[in-house]
């Protein structure tokens, strides 16, 4: 069986980037755990329900279709239902409130199932913030991906002005400390880092660097 890489890590980290190239250089499928809470958390903001209230949410969870596609650049395609909801799960308000619904028992039980289906078939590459604690903690690879609090505010606020959104750098520090502090906190499936994860800070490093580092450690180079 091809092997399985979890890359864990907080917001802002560049896990999905990383991922998605790493699975393209190494022939491995690629799955961003993030965008399927995205995909409930809009769904959930469209219809009004309390993002606090998780039985509705479960409810919501269990109710929906959702389907993952890979894309010709190996990026996930994320189908709510029947419509393509890639772009708009990335919108400020979805990323305010996801971290709410991600920590929704019901939601993540749901999620979780669908996600250890995927994995156990091999030659993946999942990202998330509890990929190798709790939905493959027997991957072959682990990677703990992170960089300074500021760096991940700079790197988000730069992907979303270049989509035309309007925030500003001290708006963005604080909403992502704020998923941080949730992210952690929460009592099911918290974000951590696995003990066999080999942690990369990626603070001072580029992008390439981050992906040819992981792609070094699973070749065992």
């Amino acid at each position: 069986m091809k092997p399985r890489i979890a890359i864990d890590g907080p917001a802002g980290a560049g896990k999905s980037t990383v991922a998605r190239a790493v699975a393209r250089k190494l022939g491995l499928s690629y799955l961003d755990t993030g965008a399927m809470y995205r995909a409930i958390t809009l769904a959930a903001l469209r219809e009004n329900t309390d993002l606090e209230d998780a039985q509705a949410l479960g409810r919501l969870a269990r109710q929906l279709h959702l389907d993952i596609k890979n894309g010709e650049n190996g990026e996930n395609v994320i189908y709510l239902d029947g419509e393509d909801v890639s772009e708009s799960i990335r919108l400020p308000i979805v990323s305010r409130g996801v971290s709410y619904v991600a920590r929704c028992p019901e939601v993540r039980d749901i999620m979780v199932d669908k996600q250890r289906q995927i994995g156990a078939k091999g030659g993946t590459v999942m990202d998330g913030r509890d990929i190798g604690t709790n939905v493959m903690p027997d991957a072959e690879h682990k990677f703990y991906l992170t960089a300074s609090l500021d760096e991940r505010a700079r790197r988000r606020l730069a992907e979303l002005t270049a989509k035309g959104e309007s925030l500003d750098l001290p708006q963005m520090i604080n909403e992502i400390a704020a998923r941080d502090k949730i992210d952690s906190e929460r009592k099911c499936a918290p974000l951590r880092a696995a003990d066999d994860a080999v942690h990369i800070d990626s603070t001072k490093m580029t992008i390439e660097e981050v992906i040819d580092a992981i792609v070094s450690a699973v070749n065992g180079q």
